[in-house]
């Protein structure tokens, strides 16, 4: 129903009552001024009435952000703000072929049991420059677990090797190995190379990642039972959304990898057979980050050893790897690197706190609470007499 807007008049009609009712009262008797005071009232709310209705004619509500319907439009009823309408649904993810051919191998890998073996072995894959400053003290981690274990080294620096190794754990244990960058995808390639390596021995059915600079905090009993036991991979993996998490992702990654599949952690990996075929036989995926995941690229840093391999297994099976890795870093010193432990640093009781201590929640697997941690970096060389002296009292559990 269309409403009539009073006019201007209504206004100076208002204004005239009121002048004339003000004569009256000036003239008149004291006890006839007051009395004539009272309709005063009246006549300012139809002036404050003929304002507002005037008002709202020049300015209609439909012209505010604020959607309201006062008493003069009709309704009589707040209809509250107004909502923008619910945008729809992105339409289904259309894979390309190669997608397509990625995940059904995939799907059947992760499908395949794993071999009944009697004696499952797990591989020590050691990712370092030269030689190993602790090649000690993991031959006494190893001694006496002949045939639960393999070793294999990638030393981007081969010509170190021909008379590097003192113990018989790591004599010709070395792969072909290339040149590593730091921060490149040389890196997440030399993880790659040591995993094809690995899995050429069918007994080896848990790969465990390590560098020159990582000690043992528990047993070799420990580490077996906790690996060996539990069918999960032991992954560093989260969603950060800072610049140094999704802040690396860049649009060229899609459309086979969104930005809410973009994960990141710490490189130092242990992972189950299955999870080490996906890594070695992926092509789609890791060509994405050979591509775009670089370090100082002019938009953004990226690297890969912090992101590949978390993403895609998070993209294809993320109730299969527990969000944590098994190897303890100190961050705290707020740095690009973690520190480093020297010498003067070395006791019991640091190593026993590092054992204790927990990742960003305590570690469950399969609703077990369990250790987070059982190795550690970054150790100096020179720590290792110190390390060889204490290492019985802190493997004792």
């Amino acid at each position: 129903m269309k409403v009539e807007y009073p006019s201007a008049d209504c206004v100076v009609y208002g204004v005239k009552k009121a002048h004339e009712q003000q004569r009256k009262g000036m003239v008149g008797t004291p006890r006839n001024r007051l009395a004539s005071r009272r309709p005063l009232w009246v006549v300012a709310l139809i002036i404050l009435v003929c304002l507002s209705i005037l008002g709202a004619y020049i300015y209609p509500p439909t012209l505010l952000k604020v959607k309201v319907c006062p008493a003069f439009c009709g309704g009589g009823r707040f209809e509250g703000l107004s909502r923008t309408p619910p945008s729809p649904p992105p339409p289904p993810r259309i894979f390309s072929d190669h997608e397509i051919a990625a995940r059904t191998v995939a799907a059947d890998i992760l499908k395949m049991p794993s071999n009944s073996i009697n004696v499952p072995k797990i591989a020590f894959m050691f990712l370092t420059p030269g030689p190993l400053p602790f090649e000690r003290l993991w031959e006494e981690f190893f001694r006496g677990h002949e045939g639960k274990y393999s070793v294999y080294v990638h030393a981007s620096k081969r010509n170190t090797l021909k008379t590097a190794w003192k113990s018989p754990v790591f004599l010709n244990r070395d792969i072909t190995s290339q040149k590593v960058d730091w921060g490149k995808i040389t890196m997440v390639d030399a993880e790659r190379r040591l995993l094809m390596n690995a899995l050429q021995d069918e007994n080896n059915q848990h790969f465990v990642l390590l560098s020159e600079s990582c000690v043992p905090l528990r047993s070799f009993d420990f580490v077996y039972d906790y690996l060996i036991r539990h069918n999960v991979s032991f992954v560093d993996c989260f969603d950060d959304p800072g610049p140094h998490g999704r802040g690396r992702y860049t649009v060229p990654f899609l459309p086979e990898i969104y930005i809410n599949e973009w994960r990141k952690g710490a490189q130092w990996f242990t992972v189950k057979r299955q999870h080490a075929l996906l890594i070695v036989a992926d092509f789609v995926y890791y060509s994405k980050f050979k591509q775009f995941c670089k370090p100082g690229a002019e938009t953004h840093n990226c690297y890969p050893d912090e992101h590949y391999v978390q993403t895609f297994l998070h993209m294809m099976d993320p109730s299969g790897i527990s969000n944590w890795s098994v190897t303890h870093v100190d961050w705290s010193e707020g740095k690009w690197h973690p520190k480093k432990y020297s010498r003067d640093e070395i006791n019991i009781k640091l190593l026993k706190n590092i054992q204790k201590q927990i990742s960003r929640r305590p570690c469950m697997v399969n609703g077990e609470l369990r250790p987070c941690y059982l190795f550690a970096r970054k150790f100096m060389p020179d720590t290792l007499d110190i390390l060889l002296g204490i290492f019985p009292n802190i493997t004792n559990t």
